[in-house]
């Protein structure tokens, strides 16, 4: 006899879903500034072979395999990107000097040791882009400070130059003058090296430094 009631349906398992897994903030923090770091690698590489104007950021991210969206996650426009390549650079070139200026060894190693770092950051971390070409396409305010960066550089290098004078290593000059003139030689590299040529930069680091020094040693 029909009791009325319906008979029970067959019972569905649902699944559990897994937790999702949280990345925690500091692994969060490192993996962001991690893919910065290759935004601004090919940035550097795109503004080096079709000019700042000429790069779009498509491009940029093209050669990352990321959607443009997703690069405006990290930074506003090709602008803020230029800037931030130029604050990479010179972050790279002032933990160079500071590491010299603590240094007890001689002016000469002191300078070499700069020199062969500075080279290294002008050709193998962000090719050379940031520290001469484009400074043009910055807004003032950024202008501004990559201009400081850059003096701060400079004025810390004319103190080893100005200590190798006064202990009698380096030939008595102008040493603001051979500031300028080593930092033109060390910037302008980036406008003729050629990573397929037949000079490693390692190589041209080691000559740089022993032109260079050569100059400045009191005869």
């Amino acid at each position: 006899m029909d009791s009325g009631e319906a008979a029970p349906g067959p019972v569905i398992k649902r699944k559990r879903r897994r937790p999702r897994r949280r990345i925690k903030g500091g692994r969060r923090s490192e993996i962001s500034a991690a893919t910065r770091i290759e935004i601004l690698k090919s940035a550097a590489a795109a503004f080096r072979k079709l000019g700042y104007h000429g790069a779009t950021v498509e491009q940029i991210a093209a050669a990352l395999r990321m959607k443009k969206g997703n690069l405006y996650y990290y930074f506003k426009n090709k602008e803020e990107i230029l800037f931030a390549c130029h604050a990479y650079s010179h972050d790279r070139l002032q933990e160079l000097l500071d590491d010299a200026v603590r240094s007890t060894a001689p002016p000469e190693s002191k300078l070499r040791r700069l020199i062969v770092g500075a080279v290294h950051v002008i050709l193998d971390e962000l090719h050379g882009t940031a520290l001469l070409l484009d400074l043009e396409a910055l807004s003032p305010a950024h202008l501004k400070a990559v201009v400081i960066r850059r003096d701060r550089f400079d004025r810390g290098m004319r103190l080893i130059i100005e200590e190798g004078m006064a202990t009698g290593a380096f030939a008595a000059g102008d040493p603001k003058l051979l500031g300028f003139a080593m930092l033109g030689a060390l910037n302008w590299i980036s406008r003729w090296f050629n990573p397929s040529g037949p000079s490693t930069s390692e190589e041209i680091a080691t000559r740089f430094a022993d032109y260079l020094i050569a100059g400045l040693r009191a005869s």
